[in-house]
């Protein structure tokens, strides 16, 4: 038998997990619904007429207490194994509880949440960037004397902010909505205390692809090679997906239920530990033999140089995708994806550039704007370079980045190139505002050239952002020409070194070009 003990998250209590727990209880297994403290449904039962006090002492060893106190209260039956489960801010309180109670856990389950680490608070993983932004003041006058207070739930229509709602019926929005709390905001504020004994305990992400996250886009951060992902590919880590909005237990708790007991069994799939014989996918070769022509390194700028070049010429921008990690290296503009199609465009007999931009997490996209905007003036700038005729070329997250272009396209930018790109902000990213929303800002592009380069076995998250994009341009009449990769993979340059693949390269540079040249 195992004995489930399920934690909700933000602003909610142990009412989320009914459907759930009910289906879990009916295979036989003994199950557990936390309420922490503060969160056990206080907002519809609440009188409206009474003032409640406000909650300025709970925080996340609160939470973490009351987790314990389940744990604590599970008999020791030899056969029992606890495995708890924390969906969104409950996994702080449940990794916290697991690190005290080691020997008694199981497994963990991450119900579409990350992996929180030792000394970084709940705050970290709140999605909406302009709302972490607002606690990180806060925090900022706890550490000055002030109390935290509380968060207040959201309304109906801003549960997006905290993941998607999609596929949660309108009466269990309603529900969820009605007995909302307020979030103690020291639960958000206060540093997680690891002491490093939960790294034994067998872990399994429940990712939810409608809220843009999935296995492969994992896979794809962890082959960046960020250290702190390696967790990710040992043996005892397990990850399922579920077509779903943030809110497994509300849109589909039977398939929750399902794949919680697989998860208790061990089952899911698994991320293979890097071949240290096989580069990662990233860094294997270019799928063209292009001209090793010789590479101008100016600060974060690489230029690559047509040979005998007289004239100022055209230049084409690459621009990389993201988020990557800080620590990478090589660092994306050494990646043979992006030399290989700058030494094209040079061989070509225009300048090629890569460049390396600050996208190391989702909050960093204003950064990364100012970043490529700069280098795109100091190539200009060089008096080899035709500064009329100059061609943005974006990749993967990079995407993001091509909404500033299209929304007000200078007279000097002659084409917009994509491939394989993030056209809308996924949506647990969290990014506020409309500024980064190239399948917005289309409407706007006007007469400028656009090339798409889409692949056909793109995750589905992502190619949504890509058919939305197209609906948008074809509404307005933008100028978009589609390459399509039928049997290619996101980054299919270097996976997928196929006649289909070698054919799509050779077409799109072709269009680029030929906007360039009078």
């Amino acid at each position: 038998m195992t004995a489930f003990i399920l934690v909700p998250g933000v602003f909610t209590g142990a009412q989320v997990w009914e459907e759930t727990a009910a289906r879990l209880a009916k295979a036989g297994d003994e199950v557990h619904t936390v309420d922490l403290t503060g969160l056990a449904g206080a907002g519809a039962a609440a009188p409206t007429d009474v003032e409640r006090p406000v909650d300025r002492e709970t925080d996340l060893e609160t939470h973490i207490a009351d987790v314990l106190t389940v744990i604590d209260a599970v008999g020791p039956a030899a056969d029992r194994g606890i495995v708890l489960v924390g969906h969104d801010y409950g996994i702080h309180p449940v990794m916290g509880a697991a690190d005290r109670r080691a020997e008694r856990v199981s497994r963990i389950v991450c119900v579409d949440s990350g992996l929180p680490r030792d000394g970084v608070p709940a705050l970290a993983a709140v999605p909406d960037q302009r709302l972490r932004e607002q606690l990180a003041e806060r925090a900022g006058a706890e550490r000055s004397g002030t109390e935290p207070g509380e968060l207040p739930p959201p309304a109906r229509d801003e549960w997006q902010r905290w993941g998607s709602t999609a596929g949660v019926p309108a009466a269990a929005l309603d529900r969820l909505t009605g007995l909302a709390a307020p979030q103690p905001l020291g639960t958000l504020l206060q540093p997680l205390r690891l002491t490093g004994a939960v790294s034994a305990v067998p872990t399994t992400g429940v990712l939810c692809t409608g809220n843009g996250t999935s296995i492969e886009l994992v896979r794809m951060l962890v082959g960046m090679g960020d250290p702190a992902l390696k967790v990710l590919t040992a043996p005892g880590v397990t990850f399922f997906e579920l077509p779903t909005g943030h809110w497994p237990m509300l849109s589909c708790p039977a398939e929750l239920a399902d794949v919680l007991l697989k998860a208790a069994a061990g089952e899911g799939d698994r991320l293979e530990p890097a071949d240290a014989t096989e580069p990662p996918a990233h860094l294997r070769p270019f799928l063209l033999d292009v001209p090793e022509l010789p590479r101008e390194r100016i600060g974060t700028v690489d230029l690559y140089l047509p040979a005998h070049a007289e004239a100022p010429r055209p230049a084409v921008v690459f621009v990389h995708g993201g988020p990557v990690p800080a620590g990478a290296r090589p660092t994306p503009r050494d990646w043979p994806t992006l030399t290989g199609y700058a030494r094209y465009a040079a061989g070509e007999g225009v300048v090629g550039v890569t460049l390396d931009h600050r996208l190391h997490d989702v909050a960093d996209y204003e950064r990364a704007a100012g970043d490529v905007a700069a280098a795109v003036e100091r190539v200009r700038a060089d008096p080899r370079v035709d500064a009329d005729r100059i061609a943005l070329w974006f990749f993967s997250g990079g995407g993001l980045l091509a909404a500033d272009w299209l929304a007000a396209p200078p007279t000097w930018l002659r084409c917009l190139a994509a491939t394989y790109p993030v056209l809308a902000p996924l949506p647990n990213w969290g990014l506020p505002g409309g500024r980064f929303r190239p399948a917005e800002a289309v409407v706007q592009a006007g007469a400028l050239p656009v090339v798409l380069t889409r692949v056909g076995l793109e995750s589905p998250e992502i190619a949504a952002t890509v058919e939305e994009f197209l609906a948008t341009a074809t509404g307005c009449g933008a100028h978009v020409e589609v390459v399509d990769v039928p049997n290619g993979h996101h980054g299919f340059e270097t996976r997928d070194p196929t006649d289909e693949s070698r054919e799509a390269v050779h077409y799109a540079m072709r269009t680029v070009l030929g906007r360039l040249r009078p």
